[in-house]
């Protein structure tokens, strides 16, 4: 699969300095983008350490990623998200144990959002803010969801996806690499489609994007000019932060074997979209079951299942046409975009029909411990298939309900008629009646095991539970560790302690100054020499030497108040709700929070003259 790309970063208009980062090997399709936090060059290093460490794993197992790209099997797609997974792990590690090792970093962290392309598939690899976009066919779809507190506070209902720009919470992050020692990473992978345009960027840009401006830049025909204009549309809506935008685009095939692969994987979407068990899914959900289907074909006249056989599986008809037969009686006759066997989900009673192809049909099988395994992993997406799956059975129910209520009058009728003849009972239409199951026995329930898992995972960094009892902290936990009052970190992550004390803020002001120009990455100019020829790195100085120290000041009270029904978290004594985390701050949520800083004013940062492409490091790469 071939792929154009083009990179940019730039400082934005509020901020001195850079603390984004990106990464681009042409070699393993590989592309990054990382925006550090953490204050005093802290953010650049971590955000720099995280992109290289990354690659550099990557790198040492090109093996997994070949034999993907050479097979496509299955275990290999397992295989490789699981490398990707453990590559922002050890980053996470890494950057951890620089922090530990200085004061003046510690808490540091980043985000990192991840595509890799690998034979005919994408590979996501995200944790943090930082977004990746998908356009399909004209249509937007965002792939990553971000890990902030706005968000969980959307997900539980107490914030409204329009208030999220003006919420004091909008910076907190539940999850960054390197803040703590490991971190849950989010993977998943996708068919790649020729004419697939994606777009990499740090929340510097996602702020102003909505779907209608996305598709028109990443529909611009020369992709070399698309990140400038994004980062251009960023500056002029505010450019309150750091902005990078990395463009990648699917080269369209003209081979006739690709163009048959498309419409096989768009038939698949369309067919899942078409199901009601799937209609609460989004494009990522969509997807992530059509990962797990096993595609069939059966001869016309074969029988797919027998009536009283037991079986696992779930049946979406692609194409054909299947008939339902119970008793040599037909029920019913589906035709493409239906699906049987649903209720092998939820119990292990017998089948209650045959399903006999008419014709030569196709159908996409989804196993049971599959279906399981992606609810588990999922349970967003766990909640939305079970409610469909509880309206479809609440369906069916009223219908029974219905229709023996009807067959009661009927008899009630001919009993009082006195007739010697039986009328035939009313019915509805035959799809709707079509997978009745068998009486079930004890021996038939089936009790799946994440229904009693005996505790939550373990997570380092988990979101906010809201009936979280939040431990008390010590009053010099708070914020005097050494080396943290010339701090300025620029993010929050927030975990299951999550605001817990009052937030004190380091505030300097800086006049707005014109906007730079930005910093590009031309893959078709440069030519680096050796083992880097083919990896672009957007990289800032590591060791740059400290800004002069910033005066201390108390951040006044922000004009809006928290949502209200925010103290159901439980704080301890002393928070004040007044004060919000503010822009670009960085709180350790196991020992309080440390610096904010308002949004009205910039902090005096240290800039780095360096381009974003230039690779200054010595590590081997291939």
């Amino acid at each position: 699969m071939q792929v154009r790309f083009w990179a940019a970063t730039h400082q934005g208009r509020t901020r001195e300095q850079n603390e984004d980062n990106f990464l681009v090997d042409k070699k393993l399709n590989l592309f990054i983008v990382a925006d550090g936090m953490g204050g005093h060059a802290a953010g650049e290093v971590a955000s720099s350490t995280a992109v290289r460490e990354v690659r550099r794993v990557l790198a040492d197992h090109r093996a997994v990623i070949e034999d993907f790209g050479a097979n496509e099997s299955a275990e290999g797609r397992q295989a490789l998200l699981k490398l990707i997974s453990d590559a922002i792990r050890h980053a996470c590690a890494r950057i951890f144990e620089l922090g530990q090792a200085s004061a003046e970093r510690r808490g540091m962290g980043t985000t990192l959002c991840l595509l890799m392309v690998s034979g005919r598939r994408g590979f996501l690899g995200h944790v943090g803010d930082s977004r990746i976009y998908m356009l399909r066919a004209g249509k937007v779809e965002q792939l990553t969801e971000d890990h902030s507190l706005v968000n969980e506070m959307i997900r539980r209902g107490r914030l409204k996806p329009g208030d999220v720009f003006d919420s004091p919470y909008k910076n907190a992050l539940t999850r960054a690499v390197g803040v703590y020692e490991t971190v849950e990473v989010d993977t998943f992978d996708f068919d790649i489609l020729p004419g697939d345009n994606f777009l990499l960027c740090s929340d510097g840009l996602s702020c102003y994007l909505d779907d209608e401006v996305t598709r028109r830049f990443l529909s611009h025909e020369t992709v070399k000019e698309i990140p400038d204009r994004f980062i251009e549309f960023a500056n002029e809506s505010g450019g309150k932060d750091n902005i990078t935008s990395v463009v990648v685009r699917v080269v369209t095939d003209e081979d006739e074997q690709a163009n048959d692969r498309l419409v096989e994987v768009r038939l698949r979407l369309d067919t899942l979209r078409a199901i009601p068990m799937f209609k609460y899914l989004s494009y990522k959900g969509l997807v992530k079951v059509m990962n797990i289907t096993e595609p069939h074909k059966f001869a016309a006249g074969a029988a797919i299942f027998d009536e009283g056989s037991r079986g696992e599986e779930l049946y979406l008809l692609l194409v054909g046409h299947v008939a339902i037969e119970k008793a040599g009686k037909t029920l019913a006759e589906l035709g493409p975009g239906s699906h049987f066997g649903e209720m092998a989900m939820v119990d292990k009673s017998p089948r209650s029909a045959t399903a006999r192809a008419l014709d030569d049909v196709r159908v996409l099988v989804i196993q049971r411990h599959q279906f399981y395994d992606v609810m588990r992993r999922d349970p967003s997406m766990a909640v939305k298939l079970m409610w469909s799956f509880i309206q479809a059975l609440n369906t069916r129910l009223r219908v029974t309900n219905d229709e023996l209520t009807r067959a009661r009058d009927t008899i009630d009728s001919l009993r009082r008629s006195g007739a010697g003849a039986v009328a035939d009972l009313p019915a509805d239409e035959l799809a709707l009646a079509a997978f009745g199951v068998l009486p079930t026995g004890p021996t038939d329930e089936l009790v799946p095991g994440f229904l009693f898992a005996e505790s939550d995972p373990i997570q380092t960094d988990p979101a906010i539970r809201i009936d979280h009892e939040a431990p008390t902290f010590a009053h010099a936990d708070l914020d005097l560790r050494p080396g943290l009052a010339a701090g300025a970190p620029r993010r929050t992550t927030v975990s299951e302690t999550a605001i817990t004390q009052p937030v004190r803020a380091v505030a300097a002001a800086v006049a707005d100054r014109p906007s730079a120009p930005p910093e590009q990455l031309e893959p078709d100019d440069l030519e680096p020499e050796g083992d880097d020829a083919d990896v672009s790195v957007g990289v800032v100085h590591a060791e740059s030497s400290p800004p002069e120290p910033i005066e201390e000041t108390e951040l006044e009270p922000v004009s809006e108040a928290p949502p209200a029904d925010l103290p159901t978290l439980r704080a301890p004594v002393g928070f004040d709700p007044s004060i919000g985390i503010e822009e670009r701050s960085t709180v350790d949520l196991q020992r309080g929070p440390r610096r904010s800083r308002p949004d009205d004013e910039s902090v005096d940062e240290h800039v780095s003259d360096e381009r974003a492409n230039e690779d200054d490091d010595g590590d081997d790469r291939g």
